[in-house]
């Protein structure tokens, strides 16, 4: 069950991604290249943190591009941890996992399967920077993830 309620908890541990949007957002780009979960995980933002400073050091680099690199998933859940002793005599003083409750001590995001967790929108010539920079952000996540290229809707009609 998932531990979200933030009014039953009493120390709640902080995000750690600093911002969720890098780039222009404008409305003309031609495409979007997306970072896809193949099935279900919570990845922590400790690792969306990592994916974006990643991505956003590949796209930055790349010199004049225009893009829009956005995170798309929350981390909602509150993450618990039981504090386990694990040196020689704490056989005495910890008792194990009996009634391991834990503490709060990150946050994760749900992700579904075929969920996107991060796009880059940009226009033709920026699709090889955005695959490479998503590629590669994708080593940082816990799961082996597909990269999708998608064109804009009002340029394929």
């Amino acid at each position: 069950m998932a531990y979200t309620r933030h009014e039953y908890i009493s120390s709640i541990p902080q995000t750690r991604i600093v911002r969720f949007a890098h780039g222009e957002p404008k409305p003309d780009y031609k495409y979007t290249v997306s970072l896809v979960a193949p099935y279900a995980i919570e990845i922590s933002s400790r690792a969306l943190e990592s994916t974006r400073v990643t991505a956003n050091k590949v796209l930055s680099s790349a010199g004049g591009l225009s893009y829009f690199f956005q995170i798309k998933v929350y981390p909602h859940k509150v993450i618990r941890q039981h504090k386990f002793m694990g040196f020689a005599g704490a056989d005495r003083l910890s008792q194990g996992m009996k009634r391991a409750f834990g503490r709060p001590t990150g946050r994760s995001a749900r992700v579904g399967p075929g969920q996107i967790i991060l796009s880059v929108q940009v226009n033709d010539n920026g699709v090889d920077v955005a695959r490479t920079a998503l590629t590669r952000a994708s080593k940082k996540l816990p799961i082996p993830c597909k990269i999708v290229v998608d064109e804009a809707a009002e340029h394929a009609q």
